[in-house]
């Protein structure tokens, strides 16, 4: 009898490329499910789920991002300080003025795994309101999304 043996990414083997995301005219939520995709590495063939098999993700233009219905007012988003009555609401609206590349990372953060490994891959996540960024050198090849 054979038996067949079971594919482990190690984390030294895995290859980790560069990837460029440009999120002017891009819905959130499936831009949000992309990215959380290449961050954790289900985009390649060798995923291995309790590895961080992962690409780096840059993305720029997050200000020209674009919720759809009625979400930049209806949406809230909360933050508590930790003090009695510390419990802050803003809307989606307010944030996409203040910072918009924070709505992209929280929306990715709630689609990675709710632990160590997840908090690692969210490290590889850098998102710019404008139209430059500061990761030239690695040469990102630029990720279409459908």
């Amino acid at each position: 009898m054979f038996t067949q043996k079971s594919f482990v990414l190690k984390p030294a083997e895995a290859q980790k490329e560069w990837f460029l995301v440009d999120a002017s005219g891009k819905t959130v939520g499936r831009l949000a499910t992309r990215i959380a995709d290449v961050l954790r590495g289900k985009t390649k063939p060798q995923f291995t789920p309790h590895t961080d098999s992962g690409d780096f993700v840059v993305v720029i233009n997050a200000d020209k991002m674009v919720f759809t219905g009625n979400k930049l007012s209806d949406k809230k988003y909360y933050k508590h300080s930790g003090y009695v009555g510390g419990l802050k609401e803003r809307t989606a609206g307010e944030l996409m003025d203040k910072n918009a590349s924070e709505v992209l990372m929280k929306a990715v953060k709630g689609m990675l795994p709710k632990n160590s490994l997840g908090r690692q891959q969210l490290t590889k996540l850098r998102v710019f309101n404008g139209n430059e960024h500061t990761h030239e050198s690695q040469k990102p090849q630029a990720l279409e999304l459908a």
